[in-house]
């Protein structure tokens, strides 16, 4: 039996290789559905590992199979592989020789500790009850992102996985410790342009037309009372516009104004109320300012919600890798929102922070040019995963 103690201490052994991949990929980033190199290498690596390998899924996707020794449905760990269009500010070494992009967000490390899972548990194959399923996903900064198109193309049926677990690093967690929630941990993210057509005038005979802008500002503000007014104050939810845009010269009546935005919410039930409120409200905006009014309104992601029977298994895991007193329970989940969320529409899933904080540093967001990691996180996370994909194949 593969005991988590052993992974634990494996995964330490393994840390000089986890920190060369993880700088290899960190000094070249790709950006959503380009990331043709990142994806050679990590095909390259689990190749080598003796895992069966397939490429090109999605675009750029990759997955590799670790079949065990038993034949039972298998367990899949999930990386995303995409960078951002940010300019690294850093100063480290192996920053980013791609100007304009960077890992930001902490993909590096995802794909690093799913790689160095898939590195312990190629040496202990014989060992599982059955298939672990790697998943490189890209595209997961681009709405309506990968992890669709991964599932299109069956990687959780060839073969059948009865699981799935994901991660993310985060600079506000100290290194050995977990994060994690049951139930809602990360919202949905849907975006939306509003298209305003007025009928332009002369700005001194305003009369004679009908005012864009004015319509606008009007609907920036009625959006708003969805939030405050429409909505059940106990459920969270977001409503925000992001852009606007519109007008042509200081002294004509805009004819066309354009609105972007976003929003958030925990379950699906309050993610369709937004989206009909929305419709009501400009509505009447439409009808009490003489313009037409658009809203074209399209669904991203999904909220992400762990299952609660895994996210016991994964406390108990957790535990033993780390001491129960790491394993952090998140007060309240994100209202960001992560493409994990469809495969977790799929299987029972949890989603869980890995604690990366420099000793000594300021931490910084996710999508900041200054965002890095401690890299002893590395081999926690890998160890974590592998042990968890174990006990998830005995016990689940």
């Amino acid at each position: 039996m593969v005991s988590a103690g052993d992974l634990r201490a494996a995964a330490e052994a393994l840390k000089p290789q986890l920190v060369a991949w993880r700088r290899r990929l960190h000094q070249y980033p790709e950006l959503s559905f380009e990331e043709r190199e990142t994806s050679a290498l990590v095909a390259g690596v689990l190749r080598e590992l003796g895992l069966q390998v397939r490429s090109g899924i999605g675009g750029t996707g990759v997955v590799g199979v670790l079949a065990g020794a038993g034949e039972g449905p298998g367990v899949a760990l999930r990386a995303d592989m995409d960078a951002l269009p940010l300019q690294e500010d850093t100063g480290e070494e192996f920053a980013s020789r791609y100007p304009g992009r960077m890992h930001g967000c902490g993909h590096d490390a995802h794909m690093t500790v799913v790689l160095g899972a898939a590195a312990l548990l190629a040496e202990r194959r014989q060992e599982l009850p059955g298939p672990v399923v790697f998943i490189f996903q890209p595209g997961e900064e681009l709405p309506p992102g990968g992890a669709s198109r991964m599932l299109a193309a069956g990687v959780l049926d060839d073969p059948p996985v009865k699981a799935a677990f994901g991660l993310h690093v985060t600079a506000y967690l100290p290194v050995g410790t977990v994060g994690v929630r049951s139930g809602a941990i990360m919202a949905s993210a849907d975006n939306f342009t509003i298209k305003i057509k007025g009928r332009t005038s002369h700005g001194a005979s305003p009369h004679l037309g009908a005012d864009a802008i004015v319509a606008a500002a009007q609907a920036v503000l009625a959006l708003q009372t969805i939030i405050s007014r429409h909505l059940d104050p106990v459920q969270p939810a977001v409503l925000t516009v992001g852009t606007i845009k519109g007008g042509e010269k200081e002294n004509i009546v805009a004819g066309e104004v354009t609105l972007t935005g976003t929003t958030r919410a925990l379950n699906n039930v309050m993610r369709q109320q937004l989206e009909k409120d929305m419709r009501q409200v400009l509505a009447g905006v439409a009808a009490a300012s003489g313009t037409e009014i658009d809203l074209d309104y399209l669904w991203g992601y999904p909220p992400l919600v762990n299952n609660a029977g895994l996210t016991e298994l994964f406390r108990r895991v957790a535990g033993e890798i780390l001491g129960p007193d790491k394993v952090l329970e998140l007060a309240n989940p994100s209202m960001g929102a992560e493409d994990f969320a469809r495969y977790a529409e799929k299987v029972p899933a949890v989603y869980f922070n890995l604690g990366a904080a420099i000793p000594g540093a300021e931490p910084h967001p996710w999508h900041h040019p200054r965002f890095n990691i401690n890299e002893d996180c590395l081999p926690i996370g890998a160890g974590l995963l592998a042990a968890l994909a174990v006990r998830t194949l005995e016990d689940f």
